[in-house]
């Protein structure tokens, strides 16, 4: 099967925008909570109901209009995720202008390229850091006209620019806003060269948002729903579900700091997440480091995570879970799985995964203890998801079937392609690269997959990753790469083996989880350095290797890795905000390691003989 459609629930009116899908959550929901915000990190959690939104939204705009904002004027937001990041989003549509998201953690140059990019007027950052940030680079940015500080008022201080305004030119700015128009540019993480201006418009977002009200309204429309983000609101995924919280029935909530997150599930109690599998890869080991503390609770653990498995598994038969697996589930669920349930909330029962693939072992972990993970699939370019798995049709493994509105293609070469409402319009003053991206009208992902006799989509790599052995053999690092980041130790892995005799792999270890696996094998507390040339470390990894090796052949097995003494990060450059490998710059920077691991260089190619 190579060709999958399925059919759009609800077809957007070319009067719709992002301002008509809040009107209408305030006509629906009025004086019932839309969000719920704190005023300091541990405080009470406060309801702003959708009225209250829509009248800050108002106000808001209000001031934007009288700081010279026109109509289809780039605002740049640059901030974590919380409560302002939201109102000033809205906002800025209400005002007519287009929302630039900036990631929090960005450098000056990337800074830079975005603001001059999109030729931003307005920025508005969180802290005096990020205004510093902006200021270096002033001076290459003519049309900047000024810059806004969240954390020195810039909510009031809006409020207050447009007080004396009336209310009806921005009911007409907002009003004028059409299906069509463009509502935000997002720049691309840049896992390769500098970030693409990817050019959304506000049908993009209602098409995915208004279908996911209807097709998962057990996320979206369930009684009590609500959700709390975490992601970055800089990344098209946050910022879709953000949109698509609303266009629901569900309350929504805020979480500026990573570090934090246990106590605010804790007190928020979401129904429902977004998240991407790095967040359960340690959820899940976490869990399991702190069971092995013990031989008995290790036992324990260990067999609940095969209950769990057995228990998914069986979910998926026509049966179901026989009498005798229900009695251990529960028994397990009493000793185990309750814990999970209560740090995650209590109340938690769907979670979305996106941005790299989840892996069959943890997806059907959760789904048999507490919460069933609907993994999916989009990019940027997609409005985030083009594909996922649904509530009462899943296969764990998979990145579910087509989203309403949506065509997949596989090409011969075994690339992606697709076609839908929610494609962006085009790169940012990048006309030639649109057109590269587009073949008769289809979107070329560059990842390649299959399309399983479901119809569901199954994600194996990325074109440009693929590596072609000296013998000429292709081989897709992901699955390999994936496999080996499940281990509680391993942190990321770069797999590498381009016009090489063999495969190898760049390793990093996981700091955060080493102490707590030394404990558990009679080992003293090792730093990185220590731990990755320690024989039972490297006995472990050799393991891990192994297992890894079960999905590929002989051929494209990891033979010999490298640990290497540093991690990746999105500090030291290589990881993106969306915790994505910078592959390019790994290879480039330890160019002399994969060297080292293979004796030698890689040999040129041979010139070819004169004619």
């Amino acid at each position: 099967m190579t060709l999958v459609s399925s059919p759009a629930l609800v077809e957007v009116p070319e009067s719709t925008s992002i301002n008509t899908i809040l009107a209408d959550r305030v006509a629906r929901s009025g004086d019932e909570a839309l969000i719920e915000r704190r005023e300091t990190p541990d405080g009470p959690w406060i309801a702003v109901s959708a009225r209250q939104f829509e009248d800050e939204v108002q106000a808001v705009a209000r001031g934007l209009v009288a700081r010279g904002i026109e109509a289809g004027d780039r605002v740049a937001i640059m901030s974590r995720t919380r409560y302002e990041w939201t109102l000033i989003d809205f906002a800025i549509w209400a005002a007519g202008a287009v929302a630039v998201p900036v990631y929090e953690t960005s450098s000056a140059e990337q800074v830079q390229w975005i603001l001059s990019d999109a030729d931003v007027r307005l920025v508005i950052v969180e802290s005096s850091a990020h205004a510093e940030t902006v200021r270096s680079v002033r001076p290459h940015l003519p049309t900047l006209a000024n810059i806004l500080l969240i954390d020195d008022d810039a909510v009031l201080d809006l409020r207050k620019a447009g007080t004396n305004l009336s209310a009806g030119i921005v009911a007409e700015r907002r009003d004028a806003v059409r299906r069509d128009d463009l509502a935000t540019i997002i720049y691309t993480s840049g896992s390769t060269g500098r970030p693409k201006g990817v050019e959304l418009t506000h049908g993009n977002f209602a098409h995915l948002a208004m279908n996911a009200a209807i097709g998962i309204p057990e996320l979206l429309r369930a009684e009590n729903a609500r959700t709390l983000l975490f992601l970055p609101l800089a990344h098209v995924f946050a910022r879709y579900v953000e949109i698509a919280t609303i266009a629901g029935n569900a309350v929504l909530g805020h979480a500026p700091d990573i570090k934090n997150l246990v106590s605010d599930l804790g007190s928020f109690r979401p129904t429902y997440l977004l998240a991407v599998p790095r967040v359960f890869e340690k959820v899940y080991n976490s869990a399991e480091q702190k069971a092995s503390a013990s031989g008995l609770k290790a036992r324990i653990f260990a067999w609940a995570a095969r209950v769990a498995g057995d228990y998914s598994r069986a979910l998926d038969t026509p049966s179901g879970p026989d009498r005798a697996l229900r009695a251990r589930h529960a028994i397990a669920d009493r000793l185990v799985f309750s814990k999970l349930k209560a740090t995650m909330g209590g109340q938690l029962q769907w979670a979305v995964s996106g941005g790299a693939p989840l892996g069959e072992r943890l997806g059907h972990f959760f789904r048999g203890s507490c919460v069933t993970i609907l993994e999916g699939y989009g990019l940027t370019e997609t409005t985030a998801p083009t594909t996922v798995n649904r509530p009462n049709r899943q296969v764990i493994g998979s990145v579910g079937p087509a989203f309403f509105g949506t065509d997949i293609n596989i090409a011969d070469d075994g690339e992606v392609l697709l076609r839908g409402p929610h494609i962006f319009r085009g790169y940012r003053n990048q006309p030639n690269l649109t057109a590269e991206t587009f073949v008769d009208g289809w979107f070329r992902t560059g990842d390649l997959g299959s399309i399983d006799e479901h119809g569901y989509l199954h994600i194996t790599g990325r074109k440009k990753e693929i590596i072609v052995t000296a013998g000429g053999k292709n081989v897709a690092p992901a699955v390999l790469e994936d496999r080996m980041r499940a281990h509680p130790i391993v942190s990321q892995v770069v797999v590498v083996g381009d016009q090489r005799p063999f495969i190898g792999a760049l390793v990093t270890l996981d700091a955060e989880m080493l102490p707590g696996w030394c404990a558990a094998n009679g080992l003293p507390k090792l730093s990185v350095d220590e731990a990755r040339v320690h024989p039972k470390v490297l006995a472990e990894l050799d393991k891990v290797v192994a297992h890894a090796n079960e999905a590929v052949s002989k051929a494209e097995s990891i033979r010999k890795i490298t640990v290497l003494d540093i991690d990746f990060t999105e500090a030291n450059g290589y990881l993106t905000p969306s915790i994505k490998v910078k592959r390019a710059k790994v290879l480039a920077d330890f160019a002399g390691t994969v060297d080292a691991l293979y004796g030698a260089p890689v040999e040129a190619p041979h010139p070819a003989p004169a004619r």
